[in-house]
């Protein structure tokens, strides 16, 4: 189980491109944190996510 946002998922096994698509994230519009680092965007079709990792993905809001 990966722990994402705090919640136990399985995506053990998926690439963060394949989960972020999967949960209809736009990757343009978000930033993701992978075990305390953060992940540039042109590493989540390399980023493999394995048991244990905690994940926390945070969407930018824009307001005026």
């Amino acid at each position: 189980m990966v722990k994402i946002n705090g919640k136990d998922v399985n995506a053990a096994g998926l690439t963060l491109s394949e989960y972020l698509k999967r949960e209809s994230y736009n990757p343009k519009t978000i930033a993701v944190e992978l075990n305390e680092y953060i992940v540039s965007k042109d590493s989540y079709s390399d980023t493999l996510l394995n048991d244990g990792d905690v994940v926390e993905i945070v969407n930018f809001v824009g307001g005026g």
